[in-house]
């Protein structure tokens, strides 16, 4: 996928770019700056650095990347946390506006950054990680590239805690891993799919059934009450109360109908059309990479995998409803038994379409972020 977040050792990304955490003068401090420094050779990017000279706060510029995995190294000065009323957070935003900047200027492809200023710059977390998604998004919503966000470890960053005890809470409320063996008799998430797909074909078949029975009976029942004057003005009476639902009823229904034959994609693009909404659009919104949504939209991936469904739900902001159905056109389903779904299923309640939140919550949870995965 075009976004990833990563657990990781910065200077052991295999990426065009790596992100440092620079001084305003040559020399370099503790924390990233200093482990870059020494993966990449103290001696050869020390001697590169006193030759750049001061770097102003904000700024960015790239130099080789010497020993690292990565070709290049994009050093950008940043600000410590001063309160919040020094012009931190502009600060801080311009050194992620740089960096893309340079990254673009020097073809890069992929590129790893930290959460700038959350370490020795003290800046709050939720501040820091607030930044860093909105400028991450505004540059990824026109551009291509690989970007991984690297955090050292699980203290690096947390959503707010009023979200996230209400995401917590939504899967103590809805989450049943512990309890699928014993209520579901489902060993796995998979099995929990394929039965609930299973039942619903089944319920389709039965219903089509009770169907045309019910006609049957219902035209020995009215032939039995035409007599019942009092059951008859009781219909009428219950007719026109009930005639705005029934029209908003049959409009869902006609709707539904039309959709029975489509295919996921061309669901999603019935979707898209809907909402006015490009198939690059589509494609940002989701987190997919070009090629991925290509091969989607030509046919070549039949089916994409439960990521990539989730993705594109997001994408056209669907509701639960909706997401449901263009879940199944590929053979999935919602699953309580999955910690993913149930975190997804409360953004997508909340009307919460913002796939790098999203992406957030998942990556606190240890769970599989949506889009396309980056082979």
């Amino acid at each position: 996928m075009p976004f990833q977040i990563v657990r990781n050792d910065i200077t052991k990304m295999h990426v065009d770019a790596i992100v440092n955490t620079a001084n305003p003068l040559p020399g370099y401090g503790p924390g990233t700056d200093a482990a870059v420094y020494k993966a990449a050779g103290e001696e050869q990017l020390l001697t590169v650095r006193y030759g750049i000279g001061v770097i102003e706060r904000g700024h960015s510029v790239i130099t080789d990347g010497f020993k690292l995995p990565a070709k290049y190294i994009i050093h950008t000065v940043g600000t410590a946390w001063l309160g919040g009323n020094s012009g931190e957070e502009d600060i801080i935003r311009n050194c992620y506006r740089s960096v893309f900047r340079v990254a673009q200027e020097n073809a890069i492809e992929s590129l790893a950054i930290p959460l700038l200023a959350s370490g020795s710059y003290g800046f709050p977390k939720e501040i820091a990680l607030r930044i860093a998604l909105s400028e991450i998004e505004a540059f990824m919503s026109n551009h291509d590239l690989e970007l991984y966000l690297v955090v050292f470890d699980e203290k690096a960053f947390l959503l707010s805690s009023e979200l996230y005890g209400e995401i917590d809470e939504y899967i103590n409320n809805n989450y049943v891993e512990e309890k699928k063996s014993k209520e579901y008799l489902f060993s796995s998430q998979i099995q929990y799919e394929e039965a609930l797909l299973t039942a619903l074909s089944v319920a389709g078949r039965a219903f089509s059934n009770t169907d045309r029975k019910d006609s049957e009976k219902e035209r020995k029942r009215k032939g039995t009450a035409k007599d019942a004057k009092v059951y008859g003005d009781f219909e009428e009476v219950e007719a026109c109360e009930m005639n705005d639902a029934a029209l908003s009823a049959e409009k869902s229904l006609d709707d539904v109908v039309k959709r029975l034959d489509k295919t996921f994609m061309e669901l999603v693009f019935s979707f898209a059309d809907e909402r006015e909404m490009t198939d690059v659009e589509v494609q940002k919104k989701a987190n997919l990479d070009r090629k991925a949504f290509s091969k989607l939209k030509c046919g070549t991936t039949k089916n994409p995998s439960k990521s990539t469904a989730l993705a594109l739900a997001v994408a056209l902001e669907l509701s639960l409803d909706d997401t449901k159905d263009l879940l199944s056109r590929a053979g999935l389903a919602l699953s309580p038994c999955s910690k993913r779904d149930v975190i997804v299923q409360y953004f997508i309640e909340k009307q919460a379409y913002d796939i790098y939140e999203i992406n957030v919550a998942l990556f606190e949870h240890g769970e599989q972020l949506l889009g396309n995965q980056v082979s």
